[in-house]
């Protein structure tokens, strides 16, 4: 009976003791655990740190921005009533409303207030922007709209003057002197690329380029050609009319025109090949518009084109010096305008009061400097006889559309 009650014993213990040991085991087990996942914890760091990122571009952008707004281009809906569908076809006894009621959206594109001056601002856009419009709504930077009025416009220079009321009005661009810039400095484009929904984007590149001559064609077909500067900052429809500013946040040119495709092969597509006009040409013109409402230039009355664009057989028949590689060649003179009687067809024009041109917008940059009225040297060839021959401006661009 005594050994049995020992075996009983010895067996309780055991039991117990593996027992203890489980209980023992688990629980450092879960102390590891608990341990491990305090560790894993540990690892995961969120930094109480505020940064300003702060770079030359966004302080840049911050001197401009508030001055860069949309511009919403209304015209009328031959559709039929848009805000008679938001009043379910009942017919209102309000004049305003029904007046706007044949209006829609027909374009949106971007300006630049450049002037505050008492209880009215102004700002600048493109001509194809307005073009049109019975109605003209501004989205400020701040997302408040007001209503604007054109004050004039200029299809040769594709610039336009819209008057706002300046109460909501923050900031106004500063214009740097475009003669001064220099090819690879940084350009970025601001403005509403899509229209007012993507207002104020900006995109960042450089001065691919001065001087570049942009032909194209206006409402009446007539072609024009623009002094442009070059940049592969991004620019896309609704841009137009927006900043190009520099590295200081001034204004250097207002974006114009893209290329988007090859003028040669219409199926290559192409980046980076925006259109801004100077500076300096937007001041000049902007003081005409403000001033009397329209820009009233001298026209010689030739059609031209461009020396180097000409084929190696087509020079060759001008018969000029084998070393004149550049300058605009007269291809006709209108009746009764400045250059009849003076210029003849083929001659080469190679200065302007002893100025070089190389290209139709030299040309129209160096005439458009002066008045009507004003005597102009032009300096050309005819064959390989050099001459210079003094012509009064007595006519405008307006005699040009009445030929």
């Amino acid at each position: 009976m005594e050994t049995n009650k020992t075996s009983i014993f010895k067996k309780l213990i055991k039991t117990g003791f593996i027992l203890l040991v489980g209980f023992v085991g688990g629980w450092m087990a879960m102390l590891m655990m608990n341990q491990n996942n305090l560790t894993t914890t540990s690892q995961v760091k969120t930094s109480q740190v505020t940064y300003q990122n702060e770079t030359s571009t966004s302080k840049a952008v911050k001197v401009v921005q508030d001055a860069v707004v949309s511009v919403i281009n209304y015209q009328k809906n031959s559709a039929g009533s848009s805000l008679a569908s938001l009043f379910g076809g009942i017919e209102t006894t309000d004049e305003r409303l029904d007046e706007e009621s044949d209006l829609q959206v027909y374009g949106e594109g971007s300006g630049v207030i450049y002037k505050k001056d008492g209880k009215y601002a102004y700002l600048v856009t493109n001509n194809h922007v307005i073009n049109g419009a019975e109605k003209i709504e501004i989205l400020l930077a701040d997302g408040t709209k007001v209503t604007g009025k054109l004050i004039g416009s200029d299809t040769y220079s594709d610039l336009a003057v819209v008057r706002i009321s300046s109460e909501k009005v923050k900031n106004v661009a500063e214009f740097a002197d475009s003669s001064a810039l220099t090819v690879g400095e940084t350009a970025i484009a601001i403005g509403s690329p899509l229209g007012s929904e993507y207002a104020n984007s900006v995109t960042q590149g450089i001065v691919s380029s001065l001087s570049r001559t942009v032909t194209s064609t206006d409402e009446n077909g007539q072609t024009i050609s623009t002094n442009a500067i070059q940049t592969d900052a991004a620019i896309n429809p609704g841009n137009s009319g927006g900043a190009l500013v520099n590295i200081q946040g001034q204004v250097i040119g207002i974006n114009s025109s893209k290329i988007a495709t090859s003028r040669l092969n219409s199926s290559l597509s192409v980046e980076g090949m925006g259109f801004a006009i100077p500076s300096n040409d937007v001041v000049e013109i902007i003081k005409q518009l403000e001033d009397n409402g329209s820009v009233n230039r001298p026209a010689l009355g030739i059609s031209m084109v461009n020396l180097n664009q000409l084929s190696t057989t087509a020079i060759g028949q001008l018969k000029i010096p084998e070393d004149l590689t550049s300058g605009i060649v007269v291809a006709a003179v209108q009746t009764g305008m400045p250059s009849d009687g003076k210029l003849e067809k083929y001659d080469v024009i190679t200065e302007i009061d002893g100025q070089e041109v190389n290209n139709t917008s030299d040309l129209q940059s160096l005439i458009y400097k002066h008045k009507i009225g004003d005597d102009m040297t032009i300096t050309f060839y005819r064959g390989t006889k050099k001459m210079t021959e003094t012509i009064k401006l007595t006519k405008s661009t307006q005699d040009l559309s009445r030929q």
